[in-house]
């Protein structure tokens, strides 16, 4: 299910109150206890059963019975949070339609102040154990709701595109709210979607980009043809929360398995053959 502004236009005061108190409560509960949550709330049993009821209806909320009777946040909850939140601050003025859509997140198109995108990261249940183990960024012990392990996920984004704009071809960053990253968009497709004129040009200016996020002291760390954008006349690097500093243990090697992704890519799909431990002294300087 995707996101509904409707949905999200139609909430009580009360309904977005729930959300927020489940959002704090699953801190310390994967689900929050319903004689807890009722505590908390300060309503009426039966209105808050009725608005607990409403926010299932539109799938922002989930109940299970076992191993207690508890509530929990989904994605979608969690998206109309950073939403409203972006709304109020004059960030967002209407939201578009679904542009985007990978393991680790859905992104939308926007408008604001100009047109943007908005990036929803949703570290899910397999990934989320993959990442758990990768990622330096990831605690590798205590609760960490897969909500909160996509806040990281988007804070460690923003970071990165704050570091690197304008220096670097990456969007533009906005704003960021919760695990929502909001950036300038991008028209275009993926590398792996275009049709290019000047094959050889384009991956000398990947490379380029490459080189000086390198002398930002930025490893992109999951570079490939699913992640470079191409507008028509220039590229955009996109997709960065499993970037490493130039400092990692291991960044020696995402720099050259990022290089070989590119260069693979490029020889595969239009015959261009540059070795990637070639351009590896040209990127590092």
């Amino acid at each position: 299910m995707g996101i509904s502004a409707d949905h999200i236009r139609e909430l009580h005061r009360y309904e977005i109150r729930i959300l927020m108190i489940l959002e704090r409560l699953m801190r310390r509960y994967r689900w929050v206890p319903l004689d807890i949550l009722r505590r908390t709330i300060g309503l009426s049993e039966s209105e808050v059963s009725y608005r607990l009821g409403r926010l299932m209806a539109m799938g922002l909320v989930r109940f299970d019975a076992v191993p207690y009777e508890g509530y929990s946040l989904v994605f979608q909850g969690y998206d109309a949070l950073a939403l409203i939140s972006l709304t109020r601050k004059g960030t967002v003025r209407a939201l578009g339609t679904l542009i985007g859509e990978g393991k680790e997140a859905v992104v939308y198109e926007a408008l604001g102040l100009s047109e943007l995108a908005l990036k929803f990261h949703h570290v899910g249940q397999r990934s989320f154990q993959s990442a758990r183990v990768t990622r330096d960024y990831m605690p590798d012990q205590g609760h960490c709701p897969w909500i909160f392990a996509s806040r990281l996920s988007a804070e460690r984004e923003y970071e990165a595109l704050q570091t690197l704009h304008p220096s670097v071809s990456v969007p533009l960053p906005v704003d960021i709210n919760r695990h929502t990253v909001v950036m300038e968009f991008v028209p275009g497709a993926t590398l792996n979607r275009c049709t290019l004129e000047s094959p050889r040009d384009v991956l000398s200016e990947i490379l380029e980009n490459v080189r000086l996020a390198y002398g930002k002291g930025i490893i992109h760390a999951d570079l490939s043809e699913f992640n470079v954008m191409h507008d028509g006349s220039r590229i955009y690097l996109i997709d960065w929360p499993q970037w490493v500093g130039t400092d990692h243990p291991n960044a020696a090697e995402l720099l050259v398995r990022d290089l070989g992704n590119i260069t693979r890519y490029f020889s595969r799909r239009f015959g261009i053959e540059v070795p990637a431990d070639e351009i590896l002294g040209e990127v590092t300087g």
